[in-house]
């Protein structure tokens, strides 16, 4: 029964999160205004800014929130460490510096956006043959490595922003703190959540055993090597989308599993499948406060999650 309320709650205040989140903006519109452009009807404008500026923005924002997640979810299984989240293995750092060294060279978007990808597969691939054992994946050792490689994209980070001219500098900034106003199309996020989704969900009664441990998990007739490799390209993937289409989001994957557990959620298939709908719901309210709080300057939002984050995520440690 509490499962059910807590999703009949989820799923309505994530339905309630996209039709705000396109109806409030620069320009607000009505409820009935925003219907009429989603249908084709009403003004040019307003059917410009719902269908062209805002729809793909929200629905960007409900993937990427859901994606992250996910990842964290995933993560914390992986490395069995509460404090897992998408970016410890490195992967946002990789791919800032994938990003950064496109923006240096004046490159387009979508070179920006490739050299982003690139430097997030380099850093998967290091982390995994680093982390990687003849047992199976050894948590301690991929943290560390993770760790490790963030730590060396920071600094390399670091003297990008130290060297980069002044006309570069702003663009790196909003680069590196998450942006989605560079988002054009949701299509490619939400077929990654469509596909991360149905893995988790797929792996679901399998996350539950190994999150005993891996000596039980085995105990239990469970082959945690391909299982754990599994989950780490499942997570890499989801993280991997998010970057390459809006940067480095911050807290929402660290929060947004702890959140949903303390709702009573235990079990890995109901807490990944609510997570995403937490996590998307709490990316569109963020962004939706990026876009018009300073209006019409846009913050960045993964500066505006962590503001959001911190206190929430210090209310979950002074409840537990």
């Amino acid at each position: 029964m509490q499962r059910r309320v807590v999703a009949a709650a989820l799923l309505i205040g994530t339905l309630a999160s996209l039709w705000f989140g396109l109806c409030v903006g620069s320009v607000k519109l009505s409820s009935g205004e925003v219907w009429q452009a989603l249908v084709g009807q009403g003004s040019d404008v307003h059917r410009q800014i719902v269908r062209e500026l805002r729809a793909p923005r929200v629905f960007a924002a409900f993937a990427c929130g859901g994606l992250l997640a996910t990842a964290g979810t995933l993560l914390q299984v992986l490395l069995r460490n509460p404090l897992a989240d998408p970016y410890i293995l490195g992967i946002s750092g990789g791919a800032a510096v994938g990003a950064l060294s496109a923006l240096a060279l004046g490159m387009a978007a979508v070179s920006i956006n490739i050299a982003a990808l690139l430097g997030a597969l380099a850093a998967i691939a290091l982390v995994f043959s680093l982390g990687w054992r003849a047992r199976g994946v050894g948590p301690e050792r991929m943290l560390l490595a993770g760790v490790v490689l963030s730590a060396g994209f920071a600094a390399i980070i670091s003297l990008f922003l130290v060297m980069a001219p002044a006309a570069q500098l702003h663009g790196m900034l909003f680069w590196l703190m998450g942006d989605l106003s560079r988002v054009v199309s949701a299509d490619v996020v939400l077929i990654a959540l469509l596909v991360v989704a149905a893995a988790g969900i797929l792996l679901g009664h399998l996350l539950d055993i190994l999150a005993l441990g891996e000596t039980k998990a085995m105990t239990l007739g469970l082959s945690a090597k391909p299982l754990q490799v599994v989950i780490f390209i499942v997570a890499a993937v989801a993280t991997t989308a998010v970057v390459v289409s809006a940067g480095p989001i911050g807290f929402v994957g660290l929060l947004v599993p702890h959140a949903v557990r303390m709702l009573g959620v235990t079990r890995h298939r109901a807490l990944i499948v609510f997570s995403i709908f937490a996590g998307g719901a709490f990316l569109v309210w963020a962004d939706l406060l990026a876009r018009s709080v300073a209006a019409p300057l846009q913050l960045p939002v993964g500066a505006v999650t962590a503001m959001l984050g911190v206190p929430l995520l210090l209310l979950l440690l002074i409840r537990r």
